[in-house]
């Protein structure tokens, strides 16, 4: 039996034991937790072969990919639009024309008067779309306003299938409405994936990560190029365009000329009309019905082609928090600004070549093609000179990258006089024409005026669009307004043209040569300006006004705001508020009823001070002519 003592001295033993093996333990977890600590540093921390500055360069670099993608892809899908449009409108009025097509098909429909509404409804609706081109564009976006648009025209495609007059007419009506939006979104959205492309070329910029307003002309070069790009490709709608009446309206279906023009009695500048005599019987058969459904069917195809390019292919024009500025200034504010550009000196003075820009394109594919074209060579020639017109304005397109080294006046000027020769040359041509003769001798004069004509239409497509972004490639709020000027005077044009249909060709003549030397006088005028330096009248673009307070747009009540962020203004106004408190803080010791209203009259000035910034920011003044 143990003694007391020699228990307690091993209970001592044992208490001094235990320590020592703690200590172990408590070692190997700490060198085990800093292996792990190392090991997890290692796994997280950065590869040594990663290489951010590498990384950031590939990043842009799929960026300005992607930005030239997306100006390919609108301008295919702009050409599949209107190569789809205005070959089934060319199919539908010869088809409509001749006299035993709407009896055999149609008997009493009265397709030509509906022919009639169709282009008076194409025509004539583009002349209010000044009133709501810019609220459209901003409400929907550039890109879905594109994509709409191109939904109309293949709705206009789908009422082919019935032809009726509730079909037809409703959905001229509805292409007419969109072609000013459809145009200035195109206009817009090629002008600032220029505008995007110099971003991620100079993305290291301060101005560009601070998205600052771009500095003047830097991003001039990429403008001109994806102009020219877009009308590159564009142009060749004119091309395909023909397809549908090849396909369909071929030599074996068409009357001989002979029989076509055997009361035309004479032709180019004499004529009076369109093409006065012209037999209203061309086919010398029906087209199949099945093969006119298969040939819809393929158009239809390809509209929808169109609708899925613009959107899928075709990223945002915008920022989301741009697309959210440009909307918040206010819709009342948005449907004036339009109006109020035009007082800027620049847009009046090329408002002449809007409108000859406009006047030149019909004259070509009505006035030349049917009057000089179809009147001495026969309907059976008609898409070859469309064909060749098309691909001349396609390729010399190319010209315009010229203005990469040469003035930008040179385009403009050049198409101008191009377009005057042929003007004066077409005002002499005229020719008394006889039913049993041939005209074949004509067919390569004719074919080279159309050669130059697509010429002179090329420098002064490209011309325009490349100078307004120009003009304008500093201030990417002001774009949609710019582009819908222009392209509304277009349509005030094409509908001029359809108004004046049965004056007399020389009389055409005559005004196109009037309007062109207007064009080029104005256009010297502007030059003349901005050589020495006269600054426009620029309407202000007010602030924009967000109701809906989340992290990026806290108004009155952000508190997210630092101190740093506050400009030097508000500072001092608030160290001024500061102050006044501490002096009624002071002189109110004993009443105290000065102090309590401390808080509401702090409120009262902080209103007051934003209502004043916000007056000063949204004042309906202008920058330029008249003033700062």
């Amino acid at each position: 039996m143990m003694d007391g003592t020699d228990v307690e001295e091993k209970l001592d033993d044992a208490d001094f034991i235990a320590p020592l093996n703690g200590d172990i333990n408590e070692l190997l977890d700490v060198g085990q937790e800093g292996n792990i600590q190392g090991q997890m540093e290692e796994f997280l921390g950065p590869h040594s072969e990663y290489n951010e500055e590498e990384e950031e360069r590939k990043y842009y670099r799929r960026k300005r990919l992607g930005v030239i993608k997306n100006v390919v892809a609108a301008s295919v899908g702009a050409m599949i639009v209107y190569s789809v449009y205005m070959g089934l409108l060319q199919m539908q009025l010869i088809l409509h024309y001749d006299m035993t097509y709407r009896e055999v098909k149609y008997s009493n429909l009265g397709l030509e008067d509906i022919d009639r509404k169709i282009l008076m409804g194409i025509n004539v609706t583009p002349i209010i779309g000044l009133l709501y081109t810019p609220v459209l564009i901003r409400f929907l976006g550039t890109k879905w306003m594109m994509f709409l648009a191109s939904g109309i025209y293949a709705l206009f495609v789908s009422t082919n299938y019935w032809e009726r007059y509730y079909t037809l007419v409703p959905s001229a009506v509805a292409i007419g409405v969109v072609i000013v939006p459809f145009w200035a979104s195109l206009g817009n959205y090629i002008t600032r994936m220029a505008q995007q492309y110099y971003e991620y070329v100079n993305y290291k910029e301060e101005h560009v990560q601070e998205q600052k307003k771009l500095p003047k002309g830097v991003c001039h070069r990429y403008i001109i190029v994806f102009q020219s790009v877009f009308h590159i490709i564009f142009q060749l709608s004119f091309v395909f365009a023909e397809f549908p009446m090849r396909l369909v309206l071929n030599n074996t279906n068409l009357n001989d000329n002979k029989h076509i023009l055997s009361n035309v009695k004479v032709c180019g500048a004499a004529v009076s009309g369109l093409i006065p005599g012209f037999n209203n019987t061309v086919l010398s058969r029906l087209p199949r019905s099945m093969l006119l459904i298969q040939v819809e069917s393929i158009l239809m195809g390809f509209a929808f082609l169109a609708m899925v390019i613009f959107l899928v292919l075709c990223g945002a024009a915008y920022r989301p928090t741009e697309e959210i500025d440009l909307r918040s200034i206010g819709w009342g504010n948005i449907f004036q600004l339009p109006f109020k550009h035009l007082r800027d000196y620049r847009l009046r003075l090329l408002c002449p070549f809007f409108i000859y820009s406009g006047f030149e394109t019909m004259f070509a594919i009505s006035g030349f093609s049917l009057s000089y074209g179809v009147c001495i060579l026969g309907l059976d020639k008609l898409w070859l000179l469309i064909v060749v017109y098309g691909l001349s304005s396609s390729i010399f397109s190319s010209l315009s990258l010229c203005l990469l080294r040469l003035p930008r006046w040179l385009c403009l000027v050049s198409g101008a006089f191009v377009h005057f020769v042929l003007l004066v040359a077409l005002q002499v041509f005229s020719l008394q024409r006889e039913s049993d003769k041939s005209y074949s001798e004509y067919l390569g004069p004719l074919l080279v005026i159309s050669i130059l004509w697509g010429l002179g239409t090329a420098l002064n497509k490209t011309g325009i669009s490349t100078l307004l972004g120009i003009l304008y490639a500093e201030e990417k709020e002001r774009l949609d307004f710019v582009y819908t000027i222009y392209h509304w005077f277009q349509a005030i044009a094409i509908f001029v043209v359809y108004l004046w249909s049965s004056l007399p060709m020389r009389a055409k003549l005559s005004i196109l040569m009037a309007i062109l030397l207007l064009s080029c006088y104005c256009y010297w005028v502007m030059e003349r300006r901005l050589a020495r330096d006269v600054r426009p009248r620029l309407p202000r673009i007010p602030r924009p006004r967000h109701k809906v307070k989340g992290y990026r747009y806290l108004e009155d009540d952000n508190s997210d705001e630092s101190d740093s962020e506050k400009s030097e203004e508000e500072v001092e106004i608030e160290e001024e508020h500061v102050e006044e408190e501490m002096d009624r803080e002071e002189r109110g010791q004993n009443g105290g009823a000065q102090g309590v209203d401390l808080p509401r009259a702090r409120r009262r000035g902080a209103q007051g001070h934003w209502h004043n910034l916000e007056d000063n920011y949204d004042g309906d003044g202008e920058e330029g002519e008249g003033g700062a």
